[in-house]
Order: structure tokens, then C-alpha cells, then sequence
């Protein structure tokens, strides 16, 4: 996370709405030395006061091999991304810099059972498939007999285990409001433009 105080995000509610609008995160960890990663589609959920993201890897995937025993990752979420040009300052003397969302979760990972597995895949299917209406909703049940059962043995889930959840939305808060303002003309229609004419708390 980006360590300036000014894009700091620790509202629980903002973060886990932006977990859930942006479901799709990149997943690193080092296991026995080695830096890996993996992208795969969440489901959040809050069980028994513990905060836990549910994913679901290809057994292909690198981080397979490591799920039954377990590690320590970091899921990133990010979202819109926008190059701030210092032509677009009203003031002088500004360097380039980027604008962006993102949030990470950070904690243990443990594996899913296949009961565990297949509530997953529906949480996931039922959550994508609302963004979509009004087109009716599909679910499993809508494949032929035994196609789900034999597609689930190429796929494993696993579970994030959250104990550190924070957010970093630099949005030029640290900028004057003049200068927040024109650089954001600057963008046009880009939706990080309209974010940063929201004035910062």
C-alpha cells in the first residue's frame, strides 16, 4: 500500500464494498523461497465475526501444490488507473504520477472441502450473474447431468483467512483543490476523473 497518510482507507465498510465490485484479485505469496502468483475470482463473506475471502484455482496453477499445507498471501483488488500528466496541474513545478484504487487482504490460506468448493461456485455465479439482469439468472443446474461434477475435479478452492484488510485510493488529495480540480478536467470522462472532483474528507 502506498504509504502516504492522505490515500489511506481503513473504513471496513468502503473496502469490502470495493473487494466485492472489484472480485477478480491477484494473489501472491512466497512459498519455500520461491515469489508466487495467481489471479482468480472471490467470494466475500463474513462467517462467525472472521473476515474470509473464497477462491478457486485451476490444479494447474503453481499455488496448487501448496493449498493443503497451506501460507501466508496477499490478495490485491484494484480498480480504475489514470496517469496524471503535470501539464494538468494549475500550479508549476508537478511531476507525473499516477492515480489509482486498490485494496489488499492479507492473511492465512487454508483449502476448501468440496462442499465448501461447490458453495463457492455458486456464491460466485449467483454474485456475477446479478450484474447482469435482466437477463435470467444461470445456474449449474442448467448444465447436462454429470458436466458440473466432472469440470469441479479441475479446479481446487482455497480460503483467505483475513487479518489485515486496508485500502489505497490516491485521488490527488495531497494536491491543492485547484490543482485536484484541473487535473481532473484533464482526464475527460475517465471514472477516475469524476472520483477526484469529489472533495476529500
Amino acid at each position: 500500500m502506498h504509504p502516504a497518510r492522505a490515500f489511506k482507507v481503513e473504513d471496513r465498510e468502503t473496502l469490502l464494498a470495493f473487494l466485492r465490485e472489484h472480485p477478480f484479485v491477484t494473489l501472491a505469496a512466497s512459498v519455500g523461497g520461491r515469489p508466487m502468483v495467481a489471479q482468480a475470482p472471490v467470494v466475500v463473506r463474513e462467517m462467525h465475526d472472521e473476515l474470509v475471502i473464497d477462491f478457486h484455482l485451476s490444479r494447474g496453477n503453481v499455488l496448487v501444490p501448496h493449498l493443503v499445507q497451506g501460507f501466508r498471501a496477499v490478495m490485491l483488488a484494484t480498480g480504475p488507473d489514470a496517469y496524471i500528466s503535470p501539464d494538468g496541474y494549475e500550479s508549476a513545478d508537478q511531476v507525473p504520477t499516477w492515480n489509482y484504487l486498490s485494496v489488499e487482504a492479507e492473511g492465512s490460506v487454508t483449502v476448501l472441502d468440496e462442499a465448501e468448493l461447490i458453495a463457492q461456485l455458486d456464491s460466485l455465479s449467483e454474485q456475477e450473474e446479478a450484474r447482469l439482469l435482466p437477463k435470467p439468472l444461470w445456474t449449474r443446474h442448467k448444465m447436462a447431468p454429470g458436466k458440473f461434477e466432472a469440470m469441479l475435479r479441475g479446479i481446487i478452492g482455497g480460503r483467505l483467512l483475513v487479518d489485515r484488510l486496508e485500502g489505497t485510493f490516491k485521488l490527488s488529495q495531497n494536491k491543492s483543490e485547484a490543482d485536484r480540480l484541473e487535473a481532473a478536467k484533464g482526464l475527460g470522462e475517465h471514472p477516475i476523473a469524476a472520483m477526484m472532483r469529489v472533495k476529500p474528507e
